[in-house]
Parts: C-alpha cells; structure tokens; sequence
C-alpha cells in the first residue's frame, strides 16, 4: 500500500472556504517538510512548489462557505477531504487523515491527531492546502480590498472584524459564524 496524506486549512475562519490537500509522495523525498503553520509564507510557497514537482501526486477539494453554513464546519471539513480524495488516481491507498474524524472511503483509513507533525504526507497536504487557500483569499481581496483578507486570510482579527462593522458581510462570510451571524 501507498500512503495518501490529507489535511484541510481554514476550519476556524469567519470567511471564505475550507480547503483541504491529498497527497501522495511515495519514496520521493521533500527537504525540509512542517506543518505549514510552523512555516513562514516563503517556505510555504517554495515547498508547495517542490511538493508538486516531486510527488507521485496531489489533489485539492474545495467546499464554499455557502455549504459549510448549509451542513457546518465538521461535516464541510470531511467533505472537502473526501473531494480531494477522490481525485486520486493512485490504487492500492493507506489514507492518513490529520484530526479525529476518518473519512468515508473503501480504503483503509487513519484519523491521527496532530499528523500533520508527523506524517510526511500529511505534512505535505497541509503546506499544499494552505497555500492553495491563501492564494483563493489574496484574490479574494483583489475584489473586495477594504475587508484586507490578504491579511487575516479570513480569520477573525480586529481589522476583519473592523470592516466587518463597517461594511457588513459579503457572500463569502460564514452567516453561521460568530461574529458574522450577530453583524
């Protein structure tokens, strides 16, 4: 069996998607690999592009704000690794999930908390779905600059929050969330 590592980012965001990562590395080696919250922006960018050049390969699922408010954050977080999942083309799979939930597949599946500290793949996953994210929020602000989500990436800091106030929500904003739903 081959393992194939998944991770999604931006469950705690107030805004935007939840996007998770599969990859696949076999015994294709990656220099320097984290968790992608332990990396700065750079790394994370120059070994998202080594993860893609070096890998057998990766996927990404995407699921909207729109559906996290229809079905919540844990069900759309699952859904968006069972997305990139199935994009994968690889047989014969060991699926290596960071958290506490395994997802639904015919494949031999493992929940691990915190594998993206561990697990290579895993790891992977998480620099690929980050910065996959991030770019979606950077052109998130292209349209809409004055929520500035090219820095918060649609977390709840004071200056989201700020406009927030001051502009209301948009589509993109979790209706669902606190402190959008009180806004």
């Amino acid at each position: 069996m081959i393992v194939v590592g998944i991770d999604e980012v931006g469950r705690g965001s107030i805004a935007g998607p939840v996007v998770a990562a599969a990859v696949v590395l076999g015994k294709n080696k990656i220099s320097f690999l984290k968790d992608s919250k332990k990396l700065s922006h750079k790394q994370r960018i120059f070994l998202s592009n080594e993860i893609k050049e070096k890998c057998i390969e990766f996927s990404v699922g995407v699921v909207s704000s729109k559906k996290i408010d229809d079905i919540n954050i844990r069900q759309a977080s699952l859904l968006a690794m069972r997305k990139s999942l199935n994009k994968i083309k690889t047989k014969d799979l060991q699926v290596i999930v960071d958290g506490r939930d395994k997802i639904e597949t015919f494949y031999p599946c493992k929940a691990l908390v915190k594998a993206d500290g561990y697990i290579k793949e895993v790891m992977a996953a998480s620099i690929i779905a980050k910065v996959y994210r991030d770019k979606l929020m950077e052109n998130l602000h292209k349209r809409h600059p004055k929520y500035f989500f090219n820095l918060h990436k649609g977390y709840a800091t004071k200056k989201h929050i700020d406009a927030l106030e001051s502009f209301g929500a948009l589509k993109e904003h979790r209706k669902t969330f606190a402190p959008v739903k009180y806004i």
